[in-house]
């Protein structure tokens, strides 16, 4: 009976020891690294909130952001463009605040109101609601839309609708978009009717193409086509980027279509990729700064920060000329 007990207790100090061992391996995995404090992509804010406000209806609806406390007299613009289905801006809400509170209006056209809203009317839908958002902006009450500083951005559908806005903008009476950053774009099935002519972009643009090398919904094929058709941009003014997953640590990164939302919240590959490129890509193009964190293929644009224990998290490919 005592030697039974003996067993027991050995065996349950056995447990105990390999469930503590087990433990400790799985609290020394290296975790990702935080959201940098300074820079693009980081923690410093110009301002302390934002203002929301919500407009409209149907297919045309659309959400302004503007930079408050302090509020700006006067703000760029960022047109954010959604994916299939993400009517909400909440589906990226955390990118939205960051962006706003760099001191950024942005707009965020709701240009599907129903998931039979068919894909070719997304663009016109999307050039109505904005039109309709920058007269509002205009009207006293609101920190004022600077037009010479316009950019948009979009993600899986908002891809392609970000780049039509850019090809169609002199033809439909819209600002000139100084900066364009299609984020996993794709229209699936649904591309019949949607494209434009992109080499209407015009040469100075700054166009930076983002691909996921797990994203097995949209792949890189839209991805390479607006960075191929849009021929006037000069090879020094655009990149694809092919983001790398990486699993050395806890949790995994990995490149797949939903890490650009909400969902992807915390993960370097919005911190030190997609929310860098973008700051960065709008400060070079408004104000002739921070270039080499967005284009070039330079090591501050490829760098992703280092897991906790040290190593570099994996780099992006980055392709600078077409077919290369």
């Amino acid at each position: 009976m005592f030697a039974g007990r003996r067993i027991l207790i050995v065996g349950f100090a056995l447990a105990v020891l390999l469930f503590g061992l087990l433990n400790r391996a799985r609290a020394s995995d290296p975790t990702p690294p935080p959201q940098p404090d300074k820079g693009p992509g980081g923690k410093e804010d110009a301002h302390k909130g934002s203002k929301k406000c919500e407009y409209g209806s149907g297919d045309t609806q659309y959400w302004s952001f503007e930079p408050d406390q302090p509020a700006p007299a006067k703000a760029p613009v960022i047109v954010f463009c959604h994916g299939w289905s993400a009517m909400d801006p909440r589906a990226y809400g955390p990118w939205i605040e960051h962006i706003v509170r760099r001191g950024n209006i942005v707009v965020y056209p709701r240009y599907q109101a129903t998931l039979t809203t068919a894909p070719v009317t997304f663009t016109d839908n999307a050039i109505t609601a904005l039109k309709h958002a920058l007269a509002e902006l205009a009207k006293p009450g609101h920190v004022q839309p600077d037009l010479d500083h316009v950019a948009t951005l979009g993600h899986s559908f908002g891809g392609g609708v970000c780049v039509n806005l850019a090809a169609l903008a002199q033809k439909k009476g819209l600002p000139k978009f100084k900066a364009v950053m299609p984020v996993e774009p794709g229209t699936g099935l649904f591309g019949a009717g949607f494209f434009q002519d992109y080499s209407q972009i015009p040469e100075d643009t700054l166009l930076l193409c983002v691909a996921g090398e797990e994203d097995y919904l949209t792949r890189d094929i839209d991805a390479k086509r607006f960075f191929y058709q849009a021929s006037k941009i000069p090879q020094a003014n655009k990149n694809l980027i092919v983001m790398v997953s990486d699993k050395h640590g806890k949790p995994p990164l990995t490149a797949e279509h939903l890490f650009p939302s909400a969902l992807g919240t915390g993960s370097p590959f919005q911190t030190y990729g997609l929310w860098k490129w973008f700051d960065a890509l709008t400060d070079a193009a408004f104000y002739g700064k921070n270039r080499q964190y967005a284009l070039g293929n330079t090591p501050e644009q490829r760098f992703m920060g280092k897991w906790s224990d040290g190593q570099p998290v994996a780099e992006p490919k980055v392709i600078s000329e077409p077919g290369k």
